[in-house]
């Protein structure tokens, strides 16, 4: 063991390879901690350091018991994790919006944001998660929805306003699809893929859209609504799941509204919701959470 080399995640970004007796050492300093994220050749996947025998002052941790009802978790498989350091995503953000509000360099900025939001993902069995979209593949949908919107803002025809909407549904499902497809692990490509049908997709954000009239129930909505995204990603091993309530969905989704009202906590606000979004996205062997 003690001639491995580690790598562990540190505010979104991996940081390694490191040899074991720095990472000791970093462990000795604070820098590396009990839920700190390591990865070594080997691994199946990012373990917090507590977790692994032996590395934290010879003492391992147990692992976390599992909630009532919930399946064991299998090798490779459990929740994804999320981080990030908040001034960089408060900067990264506002560059993003500036290019959105701008419109011709939305494209680019939009592929940029994920290239850096992507890897703060940690998902168990696939080290140094990315993005390899480019900006081009969307350039055709992204202008030809605006020039299409500006014909029927032009013509000012009702009847019209329904092919937009129809176009901007076929659009968001492309893009699902083609994010998902590029997605990739150590610069190679996942081969993944999205086989949601876009009547379904379109049926779902309809009834999302309805929801909004009940008040509350539009959380329980989208959390359906992400378990059927889950579902129809295709192309791994294990089945992927969301794990989360409409109602843990809810008291989180009115804490982050009260607290963005103050505009200084929303880049906190944005982080902690995320991390939670991301924890209740598990990998699992199929099957056993239809049986859990």
């Amino acid at each position: 063991m003690s001639d491995r080399s580690w790598f562990y995640a540190s505010n979104g970004q991996q940081q390694g390879p490191y040899p074991e007796a720095q990472l000791r050492d970093f462990i000795a300093r604070g820098t590396v901690r009990a839920d700190t994220l390591v990865w070594s050749e080997g691994m199946a996947g990012w373990q917090k350091a507590g977790e692994i025998p032996g590395l934290m002052s010879g003492v391992a941790r147990p692992p976390a018991m599992p909630q009532a009802g919930a399946p064991p978790m299998m090798g490779g498989g459990g929740p994804l994790s999320m981080d990030f350091g908040i001034l960089e995503f408060t900067w990264r953000s506002l560059v993003a919006l500036v290019g959105m509000i701008l419109v011709i360099p939305a494209p680019w900025a939009l592929v940029w944001y994920m290239k850096w939001l992507v890897p703060c993902v940690s998902v168990p069995g696939r080290p140094n998660l990315s993005f390899e979209g480019r900006a081009m593949a969307i350039v055709p949908w992204f202008f030809g929805a605006i020039l299409v919107a500006i014909v029927i803002s032009y013509l000012d025809i009702k009847v019209l306003n329904l092919v937009e909407t129809i176009i901007q549904f076929a659009l968001s499902w492309l893009f699902v699809r083609w994010f998902v497809a590029n997605l990739a692990s150590n610069g190679q490509p996942l081969g993944l893929s999205f086989a949601g049908s876009i009547w379904a997709f379109v049926g779902w954000n309809l009834l999302l859209a309805l929801s909004i009239f009940t008040i509350i129930g539009w959380a329980w909505v989208y959390v359906a609504q992400m378990r059927w995204y889950c579902r129809n990603i295709q192309g791994t091993r294990r089945e992927v799941t969301f794990t989360g309530t409409g109602l843990e969905f809810l008291w989180r989704a009115i804490v982050a509204v009260i607290a963005c009202v103050f505009v200084i906590p929303i880049p906190w606000m944005y982080r902690w919701f995320g991390q939670w979004i991301t924890s209740q996205t598990v990998l699992a062997e199929r099957g056993t959470m239809a049986n859990g």
